[in-house]
């Protein structure tokens, strides 16, 4: 990444396009903030979001898919080393539309669904959604750790006032002091590149990535470089063994706006394949099994824990946890096959999440907290609802034709590539996930009713079918057309697989005697 492959976005579509995706919604929410009228709120949050996701569509299909270059550039001039430096390329692309997208059905769902203050609720999504479009977009680590942290204060809102059960204010602690070790670690990381990068050059600091790629670090700082911004970045996604925090934020936190959360917590997964790998490849090689070993107990882990709840919320949490796991194993194949599929599960598990979550919110206003897996019986009361559980369970199975089957596919291919032993661990992760996902529909859905709360469901309404039409869309969408998706992510990972596999093999060719 040069300053010679960067197009800008005065130049591609006539203004910064990615400072208003992420100003929008700040907008709409700081409007929310002073009116009172219900119906009046209504339309400014779901304009707000919906034309943030109108504008984040128009990304996507301005995106030229051909070529590495980054594009809808957006740069300052540095003060003390920082930068204000945004720019979309295939590792980034896709994140920002479903952000968007999920942020506005969230918002949607708070009006529709008789939420409690949905004002205030929609304020803290579309801050949320906010920080969450300004970290994926950011090329600087500073202004990337600044969106980072901010996330943390409308989740905290989320979690501390729209949670459920006394636990709640407990969940939000942890997790905001899970996430504040994290955020010390990394920005120690930030700080040493940004110094090396003042002794390498001779000029002042820069934390742009751009830059810091152009310098090498010495050997001693590689490796504590290496794990302060892994560490930081393994509690936010998390990967196993850094995830106590989150059975609890699932569980106790907000139903539905767990689905743009979810989202949020792939800034982890992302943070290692935009920064630290590129950053540090030889060292991501080096540390490889270690990557591998976490990756490979964090998938039968959560598999085997998600087997045993009860309560829909738990089963999910667990089962992020083994699905980060998977993505774990496809990242750090070091190879094209596993870059893409890791990519494509991150972006799926996101769907498939925010699916899974908007069904036990749909099911909260039912009967109360979703503990499905005692009940029975749904299918005769909510057959519509039944069906979409169904099709959202098969697509994190990776059922062929659903949006799942083509990473995981990858993912198993660039751990064959590697090593057999990351295509088995990948293999039993997906065993597993058909496992606990069709014992759960069993349990949850089939047979006769178990409990007498059962007479209290009733099918989809309109809006909620709504919301569900669009993600089984696209799930469809991307799990029968994934010929254009990966050609939108492919150049930008060949330029990273190269880089990985020129300078891996130049320190082996050192190495050798």
């Amino acid at each position: 990444m040069s300053d010679l492959d960067q197009v800008l976005a005065v130049d591609q579509v006539g203004f910064p396009v990615l400072s208003v995706l992420i100003v929008l919604p700040l907008v709409a929410g700081a409007i929310l903030a002073v009116v009172r009228d219900r119906r009046t709120a209504a339309a400014i949050a779901i304009g707000g979001a919906g034309a943030t996701a109108a504008l984040a569509v128009f990304v996507a299909l301005r995106f030229n898919a051909g070529v590495p270059d980054i594009q809808f550039v957006e740069r300052s001039a540095a003060m003390f080393g920082v930068s204000w430096h945004l720019g979309i390329d295939g590792v980034n692309m896709l994140f920002v539309p479903l952000t968007a997208l999920l942020g506005l059905l969230v918002v949607v769902y708070a009006y529709s669904s008789g939420e409690r203050d949905p004002r205030r609720y929609s304020i803290a999504v579309l801050a949320l959604e906010a920080s969450m479009i300004g970290a994926f977009v950011a090329l600087d680590l500073v202004v990337f750790w600044f969106f980072f942290v901010v996330e943390l204060v409308p989740s905290w809102f989320l979690i501390t006032r729209w949670g459920t059960g006394p636990e709640r204010r407990r969940a939000a602690a942890e997790y905001v002091g899970y996430m504040s070790v994290g955020s010390v670690l990394m920005l120690a990381g930030i700080v040493l590149l940004g110094r090396n990068y003042a002794t390498v050059t001779g000029e002042g600091q820069s934390f742009e990535l751009h830059r810091l790629l152009a310098v090498d670090l010495p050997d001693g700082s590689q490796t504590p470089v290496f794990f302060l911004l892994f560490l930081g970045f393994a509690v936010k996604a998390p990967i196993f063994p850094f995830h106590t925090w989150l059975p609890k934020v699932l569980e106790h936190g907000p139903i539905v706006g767990m689905s743009v959360f979810l989202v949020g917590v792939k800034l982890g997964t992302y943070g290692l394949l935009r920064f630290v790998i590129p950053l540090l490849p030889e060292t991501s090689h080096e540390w490889l099994w270690l990557m591998v070993l976490l990756g490979s107990a964090g998938t039968a882990y959560g598999a085997l824990l998600a087997l045993g709840q009860t309560n829909l919320r738990r089963m999910l949490a667990f089962a992020s946890l083994s699905h980060m796991g998977v993505v774990m194993l496809g990242l750090f194949s070091l190879n094209l096959d596993g870059f893409e599929g890791g990519l494509l599960q991150m972006i799926n598990l996101g769907i498939v999440g925010a699916g899974l979550f908007f069904i036990a919110g749909f099911l909260s206003t039912r009967v109360g907290p979703p503990e499905l897996g005692s009940l029975g019986g749904l299918i005769h009361h909510a057959p519509l609802m039944t069906g979409a559980f169904l099709i959202v369970a098969l697509a994190g199975i990776g059922l062929p034709g659903t949006n799942g089957f083509n990473g995981e596919h990858l993912v198993m291919l660039g751990g064959y590539e590697r090593h057999w032993i990351l295509a088995v661990s990948a293999g039993m992760g997906v065993f597993l996930t058909a496992a606990y996902s069709l014992s759960y529909f069993q349990r949850g859905f089939m047979g006769e009713p178990r409990s007498t709360v059962v007479d209290r469901v009733y099918d989809l309404t309109r809006s909620e079918r709504g919301i569900i039409a669009a993600l089984l869309v696209l799930i469809f969408w991307i799990g029968l057309g994934t010929g254009p998706f990966i050609q939108a992510i492919r150049p930008s990972l060949s330029e990273l697989t190269d880089r990985v596999e020129t300078t891996v093999d130049a320190d082996e060719e050192v190495s050798d005697p």
